[in-house]
């Protein structure tokens, strides 16, 4: 087992990962990092969420950064302004034992565009982005990317499957040049394998850690079989059966979301919504709840629980099967992360047994049933 030192990474960030409880890289880290601290290359790298994807290119993003330079030398995109915040976070926690600052500034939607714009004009080495608002300021000239020696896309197939396409390869062209662009993705969706060979080199270094598994070994996945009479009973049962943990309920709509929410107020659960019509100060105030553990119990739909990065949850449940085998894939990553174990569950009615083998023949699971 390599020590971050071993990878080459440099001993103030090593104190500083220490600091942080980060004692041993994970595979992605411990394949990656050396590849892009050492090598001027494209890369595409594939890894579950939750394996510490962040400090894998996070780290090696920072040896890149010249301080002496005042201009924009990195950009990281990412799929919801919750991911631009952590990922800005972790990368300022990284530098805490730095001689010189390396400036670090975040941009996303739901936000007042001229204070961000304001923040952008004092010295930034990197930017962290929702594609979104970064189209934005790109349209209004307030951005300045040629220097940028290296793009990141950060869990590009969620930006895909939120709409982002059309925003990104407006970035990829506007970024054209001597950068190098490292993606990184929990799975590999057609539209993702276009902009792969439309704007990322041959010559690329491809890496895929746990190739056999789509879905985190840690996850335990199972199916209750029930009819939607019974669907409040069964649900509330399971809740109950864990009491002392916490999880994330996934709803396919906004208006299904709420109506749980008050369904399982009214049966006592501390249980909160997060759905995408909600304002963002209210969305923040939920995550804040959810996050300091003040909040049992999350419901959402697939799009609003992108980028929610909480560790020590210990199930989720599919109140509905998701519409597309990638959010499969992504509801059950929000639990097992970070090396723990998670129960992934799913509330089935009888005409919807035939989509449980599609799932596990896909992903190569097995789901079994749960009796209650």
């Amino acid at each position: 087992m390599s020590s971050f030192l071993d990878l080459g990474v440099q001993k103030q960030y090593v104190k500083s990962l220490k600091e942080l409880g980060i004692k041993t890289p994970t595979e992605i880290q411990e394949q990656a990092i050396p590849l892009l601290l050492h090598n001027q290359t494209d890369f595409v790298g594939l890894a579950q969420t939750g394996t510490g994807k962040t400090a894998a290119y996070g780290l090696p993003v920072l040896h890149k950064i010249d301080t002496r330079k005042n201009h924009v030398q990195a950009l990281i995109l990412s799929p919801t302004r919750e991911l631009v915040q952590q990922i800005k976070k972790q990368l300022f926690k990284f530098t805490k034992y730095n001689d010189s600052k390396i400036f670090c500034e975040g941009v996303y939607g739901g936000e007042k565009i001229d204070i961000q714009i304001k923040n952008l004009s004092r010295t930034t080495h990197i930017i962290v982005a929702t594609p979104g608002r970064l189209v934005d300021l790109i349209s209004r000239n307030k951005v300045e990317l040629k220097h940028i020696h290296t793009l990141v896309l950060d869990e590009a197939d969620e930006m895909l499957s939120m709409g982002f396409k059309h925003d990104l390869t407006t970035i990829l062209k506007t970024t054209k040049g001597s950068k190098n662009t490292w993606l990184f993705s929990a799975t590999m969706p057609e539209d993702l394998k276009v902009i792969v060979k439309r704007y990322i080199s041959d010559n690329s270094i491809r890496l895929e850690v746990n190739r056999n598994s789509l879905v985190n070994a840690n996850i335990s996945h199972y199916f209750v079989e029930t009819s939607i009479q019974n669907k409040m009973d069964r649900l509330v049962t399971l809740l109950e059966q864990r009491e002392e943990e916490r999880g994330i309920i996934f709803c396919r709509t906004k208006a299904g979301t709420q109506a749980l929410k008050h369904q399982l107020i009214q049966e006592g659960f501390n249980v909160d919504a997060l759905e995408g019509d909600m304002p963002q100060k209210e969305r923040e105030k939920v995550m804040r709840a959810f996050k300091n553990t003040s909040l049992q119990i999350l419901i959402s739909t697939d799009v609003s629980a992108r980028g929610i990065d909480v560790n020590n949850l210990g199930f989720v449940i599919h109140h509905q099967l998701p519409e597309h085998l990638e959010y499969y894939t992504h509801r059950s990553g929000r639990t097992a992360r970070a090396g723990k174990t998670g129960e992934s569950i799913a509330l089935v009615l009888p005409n919807e047994l035939h989509r449980i083998q599609e799932i596990e023949k896909a992903l190569g699971i097995q789901i079994k049933q749960k009796t209650l």
